[in-house]
């Protein structure tokens, strides 16, 4: 701060104090005054005595030590009324013990500390309130608004343009301004005043009256958010934040743009920083393919890759209704793309060969598959032939065209796999990194946790559980996972595309896992309320194949670190491409049979940590708060 600022915040809070000191005088000399007029020849009063020293004193220490210039004049307001009146009280006790060990109480009436303490309350709170009458008046003085009174989280660029916005339109009025620089305290923002750190935030709220808070914080990370936004519910008041730096590089949102707070905010990851001259470099201008575009990941694919600058996109989506979707966004967002999107299934090989032929891919992008693990625990012919033989055709087929890369997008669930969907997906994987040594193609795998707000994930049923009332129901107490955004699993799927030089799988180092039922609950406090009072949390019991805890490399993967800190490799797992074309042989014909026996008999064969069997136990049904027996 300049030596003028720093003069600006003392002389105001100077200024203050000395009118406090002037109205115990006052109050102190109206109360004798008072006491004295009920005498037929009331004594002469000092006007500047030893006891009325002492008294400014006394006062003044239980002034600071009650913390009332804490408080501004601006926001003036019940909760200071009353600090006022205790404050004046214990002044008065203190005063009196003062001059008791001074002269006894000998010139002062026992009436007078009786009277004192109400004058002086008057003296101080009546000037306090008709300021904050004038200054409220004066603002809105000939707007005719009715603005709410909001409180800006955070003091550096975004929260300072964030205030001049605000006070540029009538919907909000900034009244403060919070931040955990200790230097800005005292300071203003575009004439705003900060006013303290976030660890204030639920006392300056009420102090100043706010109906609002705002977070102008966007390159906070999550686990600052997770406390900003703590800060935030304590209050009881709604709250809005402005986007993070990502999004609005990324143009997802615009800058001065105010939302709601999203569990992405809280639970997505820090952003990984990645080598987007290299991303653009392997993309731009080249004839991509992506399968299951229409899917949660698979669309951001598109349009990431879309954003890039590639030369032709192809898109091969068995739901009409996801290809109209994101045929028509994209259109729309990058008319100059040459989009050629394809309904089908990729495991169809007649429809493959065709969308191959036609439209000659350099970069593949694998996406489509079946991931709903409890539901796919019962029909292991779908998830074997979707997963697993699907994910051969589409390889073959970039191998015959000459695709220059293929991208298999991955799961954590294929780590020492519990259920059929990521036994599945293993085996895809060991397919992919056995081909890559046969193929020109490069093969590189994508392996991640889950993605927030994606298709069938516990982010949209937890919404919707809170729409109707609730309860949410999480499978276990103890139950977590890995997470990552929509955004942020397509961005790593193309760095590893640029990384890799065939045959690896690359896994991004995601942090600490999180607990499902933490999840739930901040689910449930974004929307307003609290959980196990408003909308109950129930634990129904790990489902089929669901692990409590998920990995992102085997044992025996020896993984290790990439040029980025975030993204590890994971050494390939070889075994004999003959015996293994040979098992998917059998699988195909198996599949064609409808033979799951022998589907879940060559899984064992083919991964011997899999044992496709429902997890022991009950699956006991506990609420929120009750104990197990």
């Amino acid at each position: 701060m300049t030596p003028r600022n720093v003069m600006l915040a003392i002389h105001p809070r100077l200024a203050v104090v000395l009118h406090d000191l002037a109205m115990v005088w006052l109050a102190w000399l109206a109360a004798n005054l008072a006491r004295y007029s009920l005498l037929a020849e009331p004594p002469q009063i000092g006007w500047l005595t030893p006891e009325v020293g002492l008294v400014l004193f006394a006062q003044g220490a239980v002034f600071w030590l009650t913390g009332l210039y804490k408080g501004l004049w601006r926001f003036a307001s019940l909760p200071d009324l009353w600090n006022i009146a205790r404050a004046s009280v214990l002044g008065a006790l203190a005063a009196a013990l003062v001059l008791f060990f001074y002269n006894r109480l000998d010139s002062v009436p026992r009436a007078v500390l009786v009277i004192y303490p109400l004058v002086l309350s008057v003296l101080l709170g009546g000037p306090r309130l008709l300021y904050r009458y004038w200054k409220d008046s004066h603002l809105d003085f000939g707007s005719g608004r009715s603005a709410q009174r909001v409180l800006v989280l955070g003091a550096g660029r975004a929260g300072a343009a964030l205030v001049r916005d605000l006070l540029h339109e009538n919907r909000y009025r900034p009244v403060g301004v919070l931040d955990d620089d200790t230097k800005l305290r005292g300071g203003r923002v575009h004439g705003v005043p900060v006013l303290g750190g976030l660890a204030d935030l639920q006392v300056l709220a009420r102090e100043t009256a706010a109906q609002m808070l705002l977070i102008a914080m966007p390159s906070a990370t999550n686990a600052q958010m997770r406390r900003v936004v703590g800060f935030c519910e304590d209050t009881g008041l709604p709250f809005r934040t402005v986007p993070r730096l990502e999004d609005i590089v990324a143009g997802r949102s615009s800058f001065n743009e105010l939302k709601e707070v999203a569990i992405e905010d809280l639970l997505g990851r820090d952003p990984v920083q990645l080598d987007w001259t290299a991303i653009r470099t392997g993309i731009s201008g080249k004839r991509v393919l992506v399968t299951g575009g229409g899917g949660s990941i698979g669309s951001e694919l598109c349009r990431q890759v879309a954003r890039l600058g590639a030369g032709t996109l192809t898109i091969i989506e068995q739901s009409e209704y996801n290809l109209y979707r994101i045929e028509q966004e994209l259109r729309r967002e990058y008319p100059d793309l040459l989009l050629d999107p394809r309904v089908g299934d990729c495991g169809d090989a007649i429809a493959c060969e065709r969308a191959f032929a036609s439209a000659r891919p350099e970069v593949v992008f694998h996406a489509a598959a079946y991931k709903h693990v409890p539901l796919l625990q019962g029909q292991v012919r779908e998830a074997f032939r979707n997963n697993v033989l699907a994910t051969q055709v589409v390889a073959e087929a970039a191998d015959r065209h000459g695709a220059g890369s293929f991208v298999l997008i991955s799961t954590d669930k294929a780590v020492n796999p519990s259920s059929v969907m990521g036994a599945c997906k293993r085996v895809a994987e060991l397919f992919c990194q056995n081909f890559a040594a046969q193929s020109r193609t490069r093969f590189i795998t994508v392996r991640f946790g889950n993605v927030l707000d994606s298709a069938g994930s516990v982010v949209p049923l937890f919404r919707e559980q809170i729409r109707a009332g609730g309860p949410l129901t999480v499978t276990h107490p103890e139950i977590s996972r890995y997470f990552m955004t929509i955004p942020e699993a397509a961005q790593l799927i193309l760095q590893a595309c640029v990384l890799g030089r065939g045959g690896e799988i690359f896994a991004l180092d995601m942090g600490e896992p999180v607990q499902v039922r933490y999840l739930a609950e901040q689910m449930i406090r974004l929307a307003g309320k609290q959980p196990g009072r408003d909308i109950g949390i129930v634990f129904t019991g790990l489902r089929p194949g669901e692990k409590l805890f998920e990995e992102l490399f085997h044992p025996h993967e020896n993984y290790q670190q990439t040029a980025h800190a975030k993204i590890f490799l994971a050494q390939p797992r070889l075994m004999a491409w003959g015996l293994l074309q040979s098992q998917l042989r059998q699988g195909a014909t198996a599949c064609r049979d409808y033979d799951e026996e022998a589907l879940r008999r060559l899984l064992d064969a083919l991964l011997p940590e899999f044992a496709a069997r429902p997890p022991a136990g009950d699956a006991q049904v506990l609420a929120l708060g009750e104990r197990g027996p």
